[in-house]
């Protein structure tokens, strides 16, 4: 069981902050198949993946990253300064 958080925009377009999703996902980016193959609000929210940042276990990563013992999966925006 993975917990896969959403934030700012994702959250709104898929309707809840928080997901525990039982996967066989090797990888972020097969997890993030896995999500799509879900509902249309998922496939939205992932539609256009150079708008979304992705951090395992709260450190940033690549959506190549492997989910092997991965506790935690959280997508957001790019962050802005300012």
């Amino acid at each position: 069981m993975i917990d896969v958080l959403y934030f700012a925009w994702v959250r709104e377009r898929i309707g809840h902050p928080k997901d525990q999703v039982e996967t066989g996902a090797a990888t972020v980016m097969d997890l993030i198949e896995e999500l799509r193959a879900k509902e249309d609000r998922y496939e939205a929210a992932f539609a256009d993946l150079s708008a979304l940042r992705v951090a395992v276990d709260q450190e940033l990563t690549d959506f190549d990253a492997s989910l092997t013992h991965a506790k935690e999966v959280a997508f957001f925006p790019p962050m802005t300064g300012g």
